[in-house]
């Protein structure tokens, strides 16, 4: 009996590589579906959402010292001697490029400047707003004509209301970009490219700001792009209409210019200039139509490290006494922005300002009213 386990444990052995060969050659080898359970297919449509952020946090010191805190003649960093979430931004869309796309974009922003930005008629809060929110569609004509349906910024002004997509090469906001255009819009606006040169935009919206009308009328503009060679990029934008509440008759008009050229990658211009009218409006002389104009000019010098100035002067005089709320004034501004950048997401930069007017907006530590004023702030920018 021993000797018949022992021959059946030799003959088990001496099978055992031929059996493993046969099996070799006929099992089919382990599929990674096999080893791995299925991943439920996403659908397209949220394969090409997307998503961003923007980040702004600040502080400004006023040299004047007022005691209320306040600065001068600004919109949006309006408080000194505190420190200050400007911004936080959160960017859902879907973008379109090509005829036959559709898609969408909402911008939720909050902070202190976040409610500055508020449409009457919206909102969301305080310190927040629904800064954008449109449905985009490309129709197949000719290049591709686009539509978009919503709230959406305005298309005047050098500057921007900063955000993932885009921020200014200076802390402080221009006196243009504060009182001699408008913000954000709220219809309808078709744009179309008959060449890589040109591009042409036409809108008709609510207003200025205005998110539910305030009147009977609507507002037209639109906007001319026309890049001659590749540094250079100029633009010609206007809009009008009536925007005083329950008053179809008293037109408010802008016509807004903005050119750029990129000398090279360490040396870019740009320069705004508007001029603005209202029929009927002046407070300085009352029957007399308001009117206002400015021109701002920028430099930023970059280097071959992360370190960029940004630099802006500029002039601004409002006629009929509307847009600053002093009466008859002309107001000057020079602003100097070091910049630094610390990788791809993070910007820290200091700024110093100076403004100056002919009349006496300003005032000092002891309730005085002067003609000059000047700010020291820094700025840290986070975007994704």
């Amino acid at each position: 009996m021993l000797r018949f386990r022992s021959a059946a444990l030799g003959l088990m052995l001496a099978l055992t590589p031929a059996v493993h060969a046969a099996f070799a050659q006929t099992a089919p080898p382990p599929s990674d579906s096999a080893s791995k359970p299925a991943e439920p297919a996403v659908p397209n449509f949220f394969r090409d959402i997307q998503a961003n952020a923007f980040a702004s946090l600040g502080y400004i010191s006023n040299l004047n010292m007022p005691q209320d805190q306040t600065i001068g003649l600004r919109y949006f960093d309006n408080r000194a001697n505190t420190f200050s979430v400007d911004l936080a931004e959160l960017v859902v869309q879907k973008a379109v490029a090509k005829a036959g796309d559709a898609g969408f974009r909402i911008d939720l922003t909050a902070g202190t400047f976040a409610g500055l930005t508020q449409s009457a008629g919206l909102s969301l809060g305080d310190n927040a707003d629904l800064q954008q929110a449109f449905a985009s569609y490309i129709a197949p004509l000719g290049t591709g004509l686009r539509f978009d349906f919503g709230k959406f910024v305005t298309h005047m002004g050098y500057e921007l209301i900063e955000g993932y997509d885009g921020y200014n090469d200076n802390y402080s906001r221009s006196l243009l970009f504060n009182y001699a255009i408008p913000l954000t819009h709220t219809g309808v606006k078709a744009t179309y490219s008959p060449s890589p040169k040109v591009s042409l935009m036409a809108m008709v919206v609510n207003g200025w700001d205005d998110a539910i009308d305030n009147n009977a009328s609507k507002s037209v503009g639109a906007q001319i792009l026309v890049k001659p060679i590749d540094p250079v990029a100029l633009y010609v934008n206007y809009i009008g209409g009536p925007e005083n509440a329950d008053n179809n008759s008293s037109i408010r008009h802008v016509i807004d210019f903005v050119g750029t050229v990129t000398v090279n990658p360490m040396l870019s211009l740009g320069v705004n200039a508007d001029y603005g009218t209202e029929g009927g409006t002046s407070v300085v002389k009352p029957g007399d139509d308001a009117t206002w104009n400015g021109v701002a000019g920028y430099v930023k010098i970059s280097t071959s490290s992360p370190f960029s100035v940004g630099l802006r002067g500029e002039t601004f005089k409002d006629n009929g006494g509307t847009r600053l709320g002093i009466g008859e004034a002309r107001v000057n501004e020079f602003t100097i922005t070091p910049a630094f950048k610390f990788g791809s997401n993070f910007v820290v930069r200091a700024e110093g300002r100076y403004d100056s007017s002919d009349s006496l907006p300003f005032i000092d530590d002891k309730g005085i009213a002067k003609k000059n004023q000047a700010t020291i702030g820094l700025n840290a920018i986070w975007v994704y």
